[in-house]
This record gives C-alpha cells, structure tokens and sequence, in this order.
C-alpha cells in the first residue's frame, strides 16, 4: 500500500492511493498515519478494504509528511561509501547517529525556508525507514519486521551550523522545513529489497545526486537493529539512513541553496518531492 496523509499543516487526514494514482479518504477507519495504526495488524486490516469503496478526494490537496505524531526522526551520518570519499572522511566503524528535531518535519512539496544567518544550506536525498513495532535490542535477523514501511526524506542541512558552530550536528539538521517527508508511506510488502533502490536529487534541473541504496556502508537490517540497542524504537519512528553523493558540500567549488531555487528528489517506487527554496523570517 501507498499511505499518506493530505490537508492543510495540523489538519491533515489520512488516505491511501489507488492504482489509478487517485487519493481515497481513510478516515473512516482510522484517525491519523501513526504509532497504533502503523503495526501490522492494522495495515492488514487497512490492506483488506477495497479502494474502489473509500471515499474518493477531490482536486489537489496540499500531501503532508507521510507519517503524524512522530516520536524521533534518527538520521544515520556518513553512510553510503561514496558521499563519506567526497567528504574526505574515512567509513565509519560503526553508524553514526544524531538527531533531527521533529519540529523540522514538513510535507513533500512545502517551500524549504533557508534559516536567518545561514550560508549553506545543503540538500541530501535519503531512504527512510518508518517503525510500525515497538523494537528494543532486535536482532539483525528480526530488524525489518519492525520496519512499517519506507518513504523519501530530504535531510535539508545547514554546514555552517553543522560543523562550525560547535556542539553535534543536531544544530545543523533541525531548522523549521528541514525534513520534507513523503509523499507517501510504501509499506514493506512494496519493498522486497530495501537495498536495491536508485536515489536521485535534482537542483533547478540539473541532476546532482544519483546513488543507490546498495551502497550504504550499514543496510537497513544493520541500522535498525543498532539503534534498538541504544535507544527502544515506538512506532511512527522515522530513521534517515544516509545520503548518496553530490551534496552540495561535495560540490568543487561548493555549492549551497538559495532563495528561488527548486529541488526535485525521488527513490525507485516510493515517489517525488519537489520543494521551492525561499528565505525564512
């Protein structure tokens, strides 16, 4: 299934999309994408209703992030093999962890607000792993079990912040906008090898990122069963599981984000997002 959630920021509701393409309301049958409705019972019973039957939704309504009422979003830093050579950096031993504030979550097509003193602003197309089972100590064995499904995330970052300001990286990942979810949630029954997938990003055309899951340093199983050794995994979890190459820090020069610019990004069977790039407040 393709779940995702429409409406105005605060007020979006819950649907599903047909074979057509077309979005159906699922309102009906549960209040929001998040933490209960994510196990695999309920997307059983959500997998058994007949879209022909679900209210049809009319025009086109803004998507919001494919997930509601996220605990953490967990991002995994320097984990695909290519993107850690352009940063000069050597593959980690282990996966490296921080934080992107749940505040920073928006919807797939919302406008990407550059924040107040920032200079480089950098785009990063990523794989996310949504939780659907609380997971504590999982074993890689059992880890996609846990996995509800996957969706694309831009994991917008600020490397001034990131790296010059001091402290962790959370400061340079959490502006408001940094974290495009969606469009929709591809439940894992879709995804039959989470490391099989093109990832691709594009900057007012011109294509900058192309990589593929296959070359994260850390696979999905590998991910979610470390984190669960930290911390426990409750549903509605998002993990962002790295970035191919081409980030604009790569760039030679670099190049960063400014105000007017449009970013268009997508993974193999789990849509587009398109963001327009203005100057926040």
């Amino acid at each position: 299934m393709k779940l995702l959630r429409y409406g105005e920021p605060g007020a979006e509701r819950p649907g599903l999309l047909d074979a057509e393409g077309r979005i159906r309301d699922l309102g009906a049958h549960l209040g929001d994408i998040a933490g209960p409705a994510l196990s695999d019972e309920s997307l059983a019973r959500l997998r058994a209703l007949d879209p022909a039957a679900l209210p049809l939704v009319a025009g086109t309504p803004r998507i919001g992030a494919c997930v509601g009422q996220i605990g953490k979003v967990i991002c995994v830093g320097l984990n695909d093999a290519d993107h850690a050579a352009e940063t000069g950096k050597a593959p980690p031993a282990e996966p490296v962890l921080f934080m992107k504030a749940t505040s920073a979550v928006c919807g797939p097509n919302d406008a990407v607000e550059i924040p107040r003193g920032s200079e480089k602003t950098d785009w990063e197309v990523e794989l996310g792993v949504v939780i659907g089972t609380k997971a504590k100590y999982v074993s890689r064995d059992e880890a996609l079990s846990v996995v509800a499904g996957y969706c694309v995330v831009n994991d917008v970052s600020e490397r001034a912040f990131q790296s010059e300001r001091g402290g962790q990286w959370t400061k340079g990942k959490s502006a408001d906008t940094f974290g495009p979810l969606g469009p929709w949630l591809v439940t894992r029954d879709e995804v039959p090898d989470s490391q099989a997938l093109g990832l691709w990003l594009d900057v007012d055309g011109v294509r900058r990122q192309t990589g593929s899951t296959a070359r994260m340093i850390f696979g999905v199983a590998d991910i979610v069963s470390y984190i669960s050794g930290f911390m426990t995994l409750h549903p509605g979890d998002v993990i962002a599981t790295g970035t191919p190459p081409g980030v604009g820090l790569g760039q030679k020069p670099p190049v960063f984000l400014r105000p007017g610019q449009v970013m268009r990004l997508g993974i193999d069977g789990l849509g587009e997002q398109r963001q327009a790039v203005i100057q926040g407040a």
